[in-house]
């Protein structure tokens, strides 16, 4: 199997991890401040709103959706971080899987543009 056939699989590979870790930071944002290791008045929740509006662009395999996660990802995992160091009891742990979750969300949608873009090359020529 050559390169190029692959692509497409891996194109979709990639979406499918980019959506599955914006699902899942949304879910553990929740679940972290509503049950889990909530925190005041349980409205540090709401941090999670942001996460929600590029859902719908990744669904729809948007190319410009998948460029604006990759950055917008870094503000939550810089609260992961900050978390999993000041944090203690479980609200460390669940900053950690915060951080491993920015992390896969990154690496995915860098992954997908980079090999949309190859694709998109190789047809064009």
């Amino acid at each position: 199997m050559n390169e190029s056939s692959a692509l497409p699989s891996t194109v979709a590979w990639t979406r499918a991890i980019a959506v599955a870790s914006l699902l899942s930071l949304i879910v553990l944002g929740l679940v972290w401040e509503l049950w889990l290791a909530p925190t005041g008045n349980r409205s540090l929740a709401l941090k999670v709103l942001p996460l929600a509006v590029p859902l719908a662009g990744l669904l729809k395999n948007r190319m410009y959706t998948y460029r604006w996660v990759s950055l917008l990802v870094w503000v939550y995992f810089t609260e992961g971080v900050v978390r999993a160091t000041s944090d203690h009891g479980p609200s460390a742990l669940l900053a950690i899987v915060e951080v491993v979750l920015c992390v896969a969300l990154f690496a995915a949608c860098a992954t997908h543009v980079r090999w949309r873009l190859r694709k998109a090359k190789e047809s064009a020529a």
